[in-house]
């Protein structure tokens, strides 16, 4: 039976239509972000062929999400900012490429359970840990989303390093530039470990920080692969 917008709002598995117009989407634009970002992903091999899992990239620009999701070999599920919702065709475009709405302002408990019904069906979800868009070479404090999400779902997260895409589109810019990109993919964390079916707080401790330094590190290796100067600020006008 056909899910309704109510439900694909809440996670609730695509429909044929919707895999039908990501899959074009994703064949076309493939073939574009190739040739004009040159952006391609270093050990894809590292994202498991099935089963559920999280991808925790660095986020410093806006490309970084429609990129991802183009460059993976999987399709992923993402959360999106409810503002993208406000509009008939803007819910429609976003639910199609498998957006669900979060709450960026407050503890979302719907998108959680969103999140957690996607990998319960074995499905990919990308999630930022630093929560929304950053500036500079070093990862932000990270929230303990990920790792409390990959917790209840026993899932395993995979870090991921992005270089060039803040000089690909930067803050203030609208239309995106031919600047190399890269996405490295590092080794699976394992989620925290329940006791019983508690999630302590220790363990999401631990496993944030181990996530913050792999990410760190790929970040550093990305930077390095597109060779670009980081350290100095992005102009609009470059």
């Amino acid at each position: 039976m056909a899910t309704t917008e109510a439900e694909r709002l809440h996670g609730a598995e695509l429909g044929w239509f919707s895999n039908f117009l990501y899959r074009w989407f994703h064949w076309f634009t493939k073939a574009l972000v190739g040739v004009y970002f040159r952006a391609w992903v270093i050990n894809p091999e590292n994202l498991p062929d099935e089963g559920p899992v999280i991808i925790s990239p660095v986020h410093r620009s806006n490309l970084d999400v429609p990129l991802l999701g183009i460059t993976c070999k999987r399709r992923a599920r993402y959360f999106a900012k409810d503002s993208l919702f406000r509009t008939r065709i803007g819910r429609w475009i976003v639910i199609t490429l498998g957006g669900f709405p979060v709450k960026r302002d407050a503890t979302d408990r719907a998108a959680l359970q969103a999140a957690q019904a996607v990998l319960e069906r074995g499905e990919v979800l990308a999630m930022f840990p630093e929560g929304e868009r950053k500036e500079g070479t070093e990862v932000h404090e990270l929230l303990r989303g990920v790792a409390y999400v990959a917790g209840k779902a026993q899932a395993p997260i995979l870090p991921v390093g992005i270089g060039g895409s803040q000089r690909g589109m930067p803050k203030g810019v609208y239309f995106p530039r031919p600047r190399k990109i890269t996405y490295i993919y590092g080794e699976l964390i394992q989620p925290p470990a329940l006791s019983g079916k508690r999630l302590p707080k220790a363990e999401i401790n631990r496993v944030t920080e181990e996530l913050h330094a792999a990410i760190q590190a790929l970040f550093d290796e990305a930077q390095a692969a597109v060779g670009a100067d980081h350290d100095r600020p992005v102009l609009a006008s470059e």
